[in-house]
């Protein structure tokens, strides 16, 4: 209860060098503070829904459904690389037309965790076969895979990167975004089908012998993950406004 309380009273005191009790407004947020001070305290709000985001969605394939996945960060960055290339002037400076793809945030968004989940099916449906190690590496190969298609990829800018992404900063609805997140998975894990994949998790062999079909379950675990992988991925993207292939190594999974 502490924590929380210090959690929400957060916002309005840190780093807020003129907020004082006599100029104190719980209608203003940056009562006495100026812009520069706000993003020096919404920063590590920001960066902490984004990286708890897309640990939540690594929990599913790994924590739930027990697969090894040292790949993760590939529908991070397709995530991110959607953001990129769907609200910047990337593509439409390639076709002459610079504002046709700058689509904004809050319709990208889908777009992109729709784009990691779709990779995580076409990549999950032939290689979940595999267990252990096997399935480690295979991930592991999956993820510099993407990495250097993004570094050679002319319509990612290659090594360059990509700029001029519009920037988000309104932490509040990242907060919503993240809440929901959070009851949305644990939805899915009361479910039959996240039953299915503990399950799979706890012993695949005796999973199959009651007619749980490990193959769909872990499919649909790792589909899930990369949808919200694929959703932190564009809030990166949003809020570092930059990006190039470097920042999605394997360190970051």
């Amino acid at each position: 209860a502490m924590l929380g309380v210090l959690a929400f009273a957060f916002p309005f005191f840190e780093q807020c060098p003129g907020l004082k009790w006599d100029n104190f407004n719980f209608g203003d947020m940056s009562a006495g503070c100026s812009v520069k001070s706000n993003i020096l305290w919404i920063g590590p709000v920001i960066v902490m829904f984004i990286y708890g985001l897309q640990a939540m969605g690594l929990n599913i394939v790994a924590g739930y459904a027990g697969l090894l996945d040292l790949g993760y960060v590939a529908f991070f960055a397709i995530g991110a690389y959607t953001m990129g290339l769907l609200n910047s002037q990337q593509l439409g400076n390639q076709i002459g037309s610079p504002n046709l793809f700058v689509w904004g945030f809050w319709l990208v968004i889908w777009f992109a965790a729709a784009a990691a989940a779709f990779a995580g099916l076409l990549f999950g449906a032939p290689t979940l076969r595999l267990r252990g190690d096997y399935l480690a590496i295979a991930t592991l190969g999956m993820a510099e895979i993407i990495r250097v298609v993004l570094l050679n990829l002319e319509i990612t800018n290659g090594a360059a990167g990509l700029s001029g992404i519009p920037r988000f900063l309104d932490w509040t609805w990242l907060f919503v975004l993240t809440v929901g997140s959070v009851w949305l998975i644990g939805n899915f894990l009361h479910s039959r089908h996240g039953r299915d994949c503990i399950a799979v998790r706890e012993d695949e062999i005796a999973a199959e012998s009651v007619g749980v079909n490990s193959t769909r379950a872990k499919t649909l675990a790792f589909t899930i993950g990369a949808f919200f992988g694929g959703l932190a991925g564009s809030m990166y993207a949003s809020y570092f406004y930059f990006l190039k292939p470097d920042l999605f190594g394997f360190m970051q999974s």
